[in-house]
């Protein structure tokens, strides 16, 4: 399943626990489900021994967390983060990262990532003993300014230059991209027309 549904989208997620301590951690089971209200996912499986994650207990004793996206820049930083340090540690100094303050949540947003979002927490589902699936509101969103198309408010995916996940190891990058517009009914039915013909 995992090396089939691809790419996936790679989402490098800080946290702070009560203690204020920041955690940083990589999720490929992650994506955005709705756009009003703003919400998106995290599948966060527990360890071995069912003990939660940094992140999923995070969350869940402080209900917030941000969403960096993760560009080619900063893929290998986000792997570092990905290694399993003792708690406690701080990913993103190990990393190279810098961590800024939240504007509307505890947890911080990484200063080189390209966009990252502030969110609390909406629901979390339990999905048997050993994963949870977080959905979070969007409260906030920063933007890297050259990551945004002033003229068309649009985000230029040449500039983001997201990663993703594929299967195993593998990862990929967006920069091979095509437009495919959707055609309307009346182009359907002039192109139907002509086959009819």
């Amino acid at each position: 399943m995992i090396g089939t549904i691809v790419p996936r989208p790679i989402a490098l997620v800080t946290t702070v626990d009560p203690q204020g301590r920041v955690n940083a951690a990589p999720f490929s089971f992650f994506n955005c489900l709705s756009a009003d209200p703003p919400i998106l996912a995290l599948g966060v499986e527990n360890h071995a021994d069912m003990s939660f994650k940094d992140t999923a207990l995070n969350i869940r004793l402080t209900e917030v967390f941000t969403v960096n996206i993760v560009s080619h820049a900063i893929a290998e930083a986000m792997h570092v983060c990905g290694v399993g340090f003792p708690p406690g540690t701080d990913e993103l100094a190990a990393a190279g990262l810098t961590a800024l303050p939240g504007i509307k949540v505890a947890a911080p947003f990484i200063r080189e990532a390209p966009a990252a979002f502030e969110c609390r927490r909406h629901v979390t589902l339990e999905l048997g003993r050993s994963r949870q699936i977080i959905l979070g509101e969007i409260v906030y969103a920063h933007y890297r300014a050259e990551v945004v198309d002033a003229e068309r408010l649009r985000i230029d995916p040449a500039r983001l230059d997201a990663v993703a996940r594929l299967g195993g190891s593998t990862c990929a990058t967006i920069r091979d991209r095509f437009d495919m517009p959707t055609p309307t009914l009346a182009d359907m039915q002039a192109a139907l027309g002509d086959v009819a013909e």
